[in-house]
């Protein structure tokens, strides 16, 4: 057929049509494709929501009236105890700590107390370490155990609360809990007892790979491993608000199997060797906002439970917010891992602060297959790092303080994005990645609007998917 100019203006013209229906269409779809696709931080938002604002009865228990002596050198164990003690035995209410200086040992929180800190308390905890037992039981470094008291300890109790503007003192030092991690700069001398002796941490690495009963895990008086300061073990509904903590012995915020749990407003400042911040550990439906951290240790570091321990326990720990934070001095902003045998799961950060010479990374995960576990659905957005030494983001598979640390517990990384940072300063890399030559356990890893700065090493990836980027810039370069 022959073609004349009108039969070809029609052919374009059809031709457009089908094209312009075409994209429409498929316009369409993507629009529909977006509208259904979940918003991962609508999910942050249902977990804050899902966590309660608690209530307590309008009644109020001074500890003064119960025999407590602000002198700082008067022991208020008993006192604080009886108020807390009457507080719940009427059902609940509010714990005075008024204003002054209240040397005490560990303090035991019960269902409908909220012991409340007034401005200008100051609560020191005892030096005398025969004040933490009789051994309770508790967790050391992700493996349960009997051993001395947590300083603030709950334990199977629900709507428990501390509050306040006061301070929280563990009174830990150089020659106090602290020489016992072994370490010279923390006041350890040459033949002292420390946690690595062999009946120490080797003992209780044993127990976990038998699996000892944990009623058998026996330590405290005679050991040298030291206990967490605040510990709520298998509650349900908890509050920490407010307050100061300083000088912890070894992990400062412990929700250990807990559920329920918003942390806001306190303040960690405690530069003790392990002083990790907070600790979520076994443990779903966290807030932990408003907060700021300078310690020792990872500013706040997931947990769920090492090696056997974990896999025996088997809870994820999942379901974590973390907002409008300011992360200083630490190993890690927010960190996964290392002990994290069950696996993690949904935790969601944003609006952060990062910033200090002595912060190594902003985000991190460590595990190796020894612990195994799994991370996945990991959301961090809106960030602003000013320096960092290591890198802003590191995964390591390898990761290993002590010898022999591989297994056959392969762990799995998967679903990690990271979107509007701006980094200042990386140090020595932006990225850095090391996963497992055996499996690409490493998956779908993304950045988007993330802006680096002087980063020595732009990107290292080793046994990894590849790295998604969109719209990102490490020392100018867009990746």
């Amino acid at each position: 057929m022959k073609t004349t100019p009108n039969h070809l203006r029609q052919y374009v013209l059809l031709s457009f049509s089908l094209i312009a229906l075409t994209f429409n269409s498929c316009k369409e779809k993507a629009k529909q494709e977006e509208q259904t696709q979940p918003d991962a931080f609508a999910a942050a938002d249902e977990i804050i929501e899902s966590i309660k604002v608690l209530e307590f009865p309008d009644r109020t228990f001074n500890i003064i009236d119960f025999g407590a002596v602000a002198d700082g050198t008067t022991l208020n164990s008993e006192a604080i105890k009886t108020a807390i003690d009457s507080c719940s035995g009427l059902g609940g209410g509010k714990v005075i700590i008024p204003e002054g200086d209240f040397l005490t040992g560990p303090i035991v929180l019960k269902s409908n107390v909220n012991l409340h800190l007034e401005e200008g308390a100051n609560v020191l905890f005892s030096t005398n370490h025969d004040d933490y037992l009789p051994v309770v039981h508790t967790s050391y470094e992700a493996v349960e155990l009997m051993n001395y008291s947590p300083l603030i300890r709950a334990y199977k109790q629900n709507n428990i609360a501390v509050t306040g503007k006061g301070v929280l003192n563990g009174q830990a030092s150089n020659t106090n809990w602290w020489p016992w991690c072994g370490k010279d700069s923390y006041g350890w001398i040459e033949g002292a007892p420390k946690q690595h002796d062999s009946i120490n941490l080797p003992r209780l690495r044993d127990m976990n790979d038998k699996q000892t009963p944990v009623s058998e895990r026996v330590f405290g008086k005679g050991y040298h491993l030291r206990p967490t300061f605040f510990e709520p073990f298998e509650c349900e509904n908890v509050l920490l608000e407010g307050v100061t903590i300083t000088n912890a012995p070894f992990w400062v915020i412990h929700p250990l199997k807990c559920n329920y749990v918003r942390i806001d407003g306190v303040t960690v400042s405690s530069h003790g060797p392990n002083n990790d911040g907070c600790d979520p550990e076994y443990t779903k439906n966290v807030h932990i906002t408003n907060c700021t951290f300078d310690t020792g240790d990872d500013c706040i570091a997931i947990k769920a439970g090492r090696n056997n321990d974990g896999r025996r326990v088997n809870i994820p720990s999942e379901n974590i917010v973390i907002e409008n934070c300011y992360m200083k001095d630490g190993h890690g902003g927010v960190v996964l891992g290392s002990e994290i045998s069950a696996g993690v799961r949904n935790v969601f950060a944003r609006n952060c602060k990062m910033d200090s010479p002595n912060l190594d990374r902003a985000v991190r995960i460590k595990t190796n297959t020894l612990r195994g576990g799994f991370v996945e659905n990991l959301y961090v957005k809106d960030i602003q790092v000013g320096q960092v030494k290591e890198a802003l983001l590191k995964i390591n598979l390898h990761y290993a303080i002590y010898a022999n640390q591989e297994g056959q517990f392969m762990p799995k990384v998967s679903n990690i994005h990271l979107e509007n940072i701006n980094v200042e300063n990386s140090g020595k890399y932006g990225i850095l990645i090391k996963g497992r030559e055996e499996d690409m356990v490493i998956k779908n890893v993304s950045l988007t609007n993330v802006h680096i700065k002087n980063a020595k090493t732009p990107l290292s990836v080793e046994f990894s998917e590849p790295v998604i980027f969109e719209n990102t810039t490490i020392n100018g370069k867009q990746y």
